[in-house]
C-alpha cells in the first residue's frame, strides 16, 4: 500500500502553519510546543533538532520518545475524519496532533487539551 504523501512531508514545513493557526486565535508558539511535547514526549531541544533537520512526519512519529498514553482520549473530527477511527498508526498520530492544534486555536484551555489519563 503506498504511503500517503503527507507522511513524507517535512514536519518543519508544517510546524509554522500550526503556529500561525494558533497565533491567529491569540495563542502562542509556546502553547503549540507544549501540545507537541505532551503528545510525543519530545523535549524542547529534541523538537528544535527535528525542526532544523527537516524530519518527515513518518520519522517524527516513529521516533517519539514517550507517546502519551492519554492520547487515546483524543476524539472528534478533523477534516471530516474521526480521529479515533483512523487505522494507519502514523496518520492517526498526525490526526491527534491536528485535533489538539484545532482545540488550541478554538480557545480551549491548555489544561483541558492536555488530557489526563
Amino acid at each position: 500500500m503506498p504511503k500517503h504523501r503527507i507522511t513524507t512531508t517535512s514536519f518543519a514545513s508544517v510546524y509554522p502553519l500550526y503556529v500561525a493557526k494558533a497565533e491567529r486565535k491569540g495563542r502562542t508558539p509556546a502553547e503549540v510546543d507544549a501540545v507537541i511535547r505532551w503528545l510525543t514526549g519530545y523535549s524542547d531541544a529534541e523538537l528544535a533538532t527535528l525542526l532544523a533537520g527537516k524530519t518527515d512526519f513518518e520519522t517524527f512519529f516513529a521516533q517519539v520518545p514517550a507517546p502519551n498514553p492519554a492520547r487515546a482520549l483524543i476524539t472528534g473530527v478533523v477534516c471530516g475524519v474521526r480521529v479515533e477511527e483512523v487505522a494507519e498508526p502514523t496518520m492517526r498520530e498526525m490526526r491527534y496532533l491536528d485535533k489538539l492544534i484545532d482545540e488550541l486555536a478554538r480557545g480551549r484551555p491548555l489544561e483541558k487539551i492536555l488530557r489526563k489519563g
